[in-house]
C-alpha cells in the first residue's frame, strides 16, 4: 500500500472484498478521517495521506473486516434525514427506510394539521432521529420521545442538544410516560423493535445494534400490540399512528390495529423498493 489517497483506498476496498466485507466502507472510512466533503474526497485522490491517518484508518478496516462493527460505530455518526446524527453500542443505526417514515408524518401533519400546534410522541425514540427529524421540520408541533432505556436517552438527548431541537424525552416502556403524565397525541409515530427472535441477521446488525431496539417476541408483534393497546389511553379524537414494520407484517399489524380500534382507517404504504414498510392509521 502506497500512501497517495486511491492507493490507500483501493488497498482498503480489496482488503474487504477478500473478507466478505462491503467495499465501499473504504471510502466511507477514509472520507471521515480526512474530513473532506465527498467531491473533494475525489478531487484529492492523487494527495499524499498522512502517516497516522493511515495507520488509524488500516486499525479500523481491519476491526471491520475480522468483527464486522457498523462503520457508524467506528466514526461515531451516521447521517439521517440530512443531518447528522451520534450512534453507539447504546441506539440502533438509523436507516434510510424509517427517513421515508419521517416523510410520511411531515407530509401527513402538513396535510390534515395545516400548520396547527400537535402533540407527536416518539416511541422508542433510540438516537432521537425520528423525533429530532420532526421537531426540526414541524416547528408548530410539540414532540415528545419515550425510550425504556436510560443509555439510549442519553444518546437522543446529546443529538437534540447538538441540532438545537427542543423535544420533551421521557424514560419509560413505550406510552407509559404518556399515560402516567395524561398527555394525549395528535400523533403517534414509531420505529419499535420488529425482528422474531428466530430471524438470521449479518453480524454487523446482531453483535452490534442493541437486541432491545431489534428483537421482539410474538414473531416480532409483541411491541406494536404493546404500544397499539396503550395507545388507547392516549389517543383522541382521530389522532394519526404511523409504524415502520418489517415488510411481511403489513395484514397482522393492520389487524391489531383494527381489532383495538374497530373505527379506524388502517393503510399499508411502501417503501422506494416496494416492500410493505408503513402501517398508518387514522384511529
Amino acid at each position: 500500500m502506497g500512501n497517495k489517497q486511491y492507493e490507500v483506498l483501493k488497498w482498503a476496498s480489496l482488503f474487504l472484498e477478500k473478507h466478505n466485507r462491503e467495499p465501499r466502507v473504504a471510502e466511507i472510512l477514509l472520507q471521515h478521517y480526512l474530513n473532506v466533503t465527498r467531491s473533494t474526497f475525489y478531487m484529492k485522490m492523487q494527495d499524499p495521506v498522512a502517516a497516522p491517518i493511515i495507520e488509524k484508518f488500516k486499525e479500523d478496516i481491519m476491526k471491520h473486516a475480522e468483527t464486522g462493527i457498523p462503520v457508524q460505530h467506528l466514526t461515531g455518526v451516521e447521517s439521517f434525514y440530512g443531518r447528522e446524527f451520534l450512534v453507539n453500542q447504546n441506539v440502533l443505526i438509523p436507516r434510510p427506510e424509517t427517513e421515508e417514515l419521517v416523510q410520511y408524518v411531515i407530509n401527513d401533519a402538513a396535510q390534515d394539521y395545516d400548520g396547527q400546534a400537535l402533540t407527536i410522541v416518539d416511541v422508542g425514540t433510540g438516537s432521537g432521529a425520528i423525533a429530532i427529524s420532526l421537531a426540526l421540520e414541524l416547528p408548530n408541533a410539540t414532540v415528545y420521545a419515550t425510550d425504556i432505556s436510560t443509555d439510549a436517552l442519553h444518546v437522543a438527548k446529546e443529538n437534540a442538544a447538538r441540532l438545537q431541537a427542543k423535544i420533551h424525552f421521557l424514560e419509560g416502556n413505550f406510552l407509559e410516560p404518556f399515560i402516567d403524565g395524561g398527555i394525549q397525541a395528535d400523533i403517534i409515530v414509531s420505529n419499535p423493535p420488529y425482528i422474531a427472535k428466530t430471524e438470521m441477521l449479518a453480524d454487523t446488525v446482531k453483535d452490534f445494534d442493541p437486541a432491545l431496539a431489534l428483537f421482539a417476541d410474538e414473531d416480532g408483534l409483541a411491541a406494536y400490540k404493546q404500544i397499539i393497546n396503550q395507545a388507547q389511553k392516549v389517543a383522541k379524537q382521530n389522532t394519526a399512528l404511523a409504524f415502520e414494520i418489517g415488510y411481511t407484517q403489513a395484514d397482522a399489524v393492520s389487524s391489531i390495529i383494527e381489532h383495538t380500534f374497530p373505527t379506524s382507517e388502517v393503510q399499508t404504504i411502501q417503501d422506494i423498493n416496494g416492500k410493505d414498510r408503513i402501517i398508518a392509521a387514522r384511529l
